[in-house]
């Protein structure tokens, strides 16, 4: 297959079509364990899991044929006030695997979606207990939920909102655990800075009026902006202030769940019981589309009432042959204990990383289980980033290219301040590591010298 064909007609996500003018799109036609191959043959390592989604690596047979036993036996049935057998088995999987009470499950296609479907729990839910006025989000600064107009809505990403606009109303963005960029008078205790970004939750909450606010979205990793582990104890306030307050807990975790940490569920490696989990990626490690929000019994309880309805569904949500395949995953990671992979290795991930800190470029590596950011800064010392000039020629003009022509699959990213993330297959070990860190070596020593 040609790639100058790739624009003809191709338009694809979250990409400037004008630079590929005068250049080839770069074009994936298969993957192997933790690497991938373009067309031309050349072999990559898959540092980014496609989309931090691929758990289980690329190329596992098992799952395709799990997706082609269903499709021969049935391709597709809604669960539109009927089910279907691998529905039915996967939602009861998940509700064994989800923490506390979290034993509703209710289908999507995929991330987006399932932060679309928790937020319409939410308002529902406050509607059928006799609070209608409580419907407002509170979410957090550069944190990204999707693409959807109200998960877009959530996102605290001000470009990605701004051609939108206007959004969906009544949502509040108070700051990220960034401790790197932490506020000077909290910047030497990480357990103080956890306690004051919390409390700029119960901040935001009290200005809106506790009676107006239905939820509070939160990853356990922040992705955007850099991999934002949570400070000791932050959870532990929020889940306090959410619980004062009578507002949801969301744990977005279409990232962080499913192995991406360590554990089954984000919540469980910081210890927190939320309300509604959302999740997709992992769930299949990408071989199908599915998401899913895990809802607790106490939310469920007043929409099981007679004659109430959640009106809200997806044609694909829920699919037979997604879920087949999130069954055959979900064995995968027991047969081959890829939680235990990741908890036995995240120490020796976080430690290889580190060695970059010998690079004047790199001023922090952070990050959880196998997801981790690199902030890059002009100087280490003062933590001076980049300018909008410089951010565009170093990151965008050569980072993210030289990365992938030195065989390195992964993302340059500055929705925040410039980093680079890494998130490797959970099958990856510390060959895969060591790899990551050498051509990342490469790429960020010429990058400094073209400061």
């Amino acid at each position: 297959m040609s790639t100058s064909k790739a624009t003809d007609h191709l338009w694809m996500h979250f990409t400037r079509m004008g630079s590929y003018d005068n250049a080839p799109v770069p074009t994936i036609e298969r993957g192997e364990g933790s690497y991938i191959f373009d067309t031309n043959g050349r072999k990559y390592l898959d540092a980014l899991s496609g989309l931090f989604t691929v758990q289980v690596g690329h190329g596992r047979e098992e799952l395709a044929k799990a997706a082609y036993e269903q499709a021969k036996k049935l391709a597709f049935f809604p669960i539109w006030s009927y089910a279907h057998p691998t529905a039915i088995e996967l939602a009861d999987r998940l509700a064994a695997l989800a923490p506390g009470d979290l034993n509703k499950v209710f289908f999507s296609s995929g991330g987006g979606e399932s932060v679309e479907t928790a937020w319409k729990v939410a308002k529902q839910y406050f509607k059928l207990i006799g609070k209608p006025a409580k419907h407002k989000v509170i979410s957090r600064a550069i944190a990204y939920h999707g693409t959807t107009q109200g998960a877009l809505s959530i996102t605290g990403v001000p470009p990605f909102k701004e051609a939108f606009e206007p959004l969906v109303p009544g949502t509040v963005r108070v700051p990220n655990t960034n401790f790197y960029r932490a506020p000077e008078f909290v910047a030497d205790d990480e357990k103080a800075f956890g306690l004051w970004a919390a409390n700029r939750i119960e901040e935001a909450i009290l200005a809106e009026g506790p009676s107006s606010v239905a939820a509070v979205f939160l990853e356990p990793v922040q992705n955007a902006g850099g991999c934002f582990p949570p400070p000791p104890g932050y959870f532990e306030r929020v889940r306090q202030i959410c619980d004062e307050h009578d507002v949801l807990l969301i744990s977005d975790e279409v990232i962080c769940a499913y192995g991406r940490l360590g554990t089954m569920f984000g919540c469980e490696k910081f210890g927190y019981q939320p309300d509604i989990i959302t999740t997709a990626k992992g769930l299949t490690s990408g071989y199908s589309p599915l998401g899913c929000a895990i809802i607790s019994d106490r939310i469920y309880e007043p929409f099981s009432k007679p004659g109430v309805t959640f009106a809200h569904g997806y044609t694909f949500g829920g699919h037979p042959v997604s879920c087949a395949v999130a069954l055959a995953n979900l064995d995968l990671f027991e047969r081959e204990d890829l939680l235990g992979n990741v908890l036995r290795n995240e120490n020796a991930f976080r430690t290889t990383l580190e060695k970059l800190y010998d690079l004047p470029i790199v001023g922090d590596v952070r990050g959880d289980g196998y997801f981790y950011g690199i902030e890059l800064v002009k100087d280490f010392k003062t933590k001076e980033t980049f300018n909008a000039d410089e951010s565009e020629r170093v990151l965008r003009g050569y980072v993210s290219g030289a990365l992938f022509e030195n065989g390195l699959y992964c993302r340059a990213d500055d929705r925040g301040d410039p980093v680079v993330q890494v998130a490797p297959p959970l099958i990856a070990g510390q060959d895969v590591f060591d790899e990551i860190e050498q051509k990342l070596r490469i790429v960020l020593t010429e990058a400094w010298n073209r400061i």
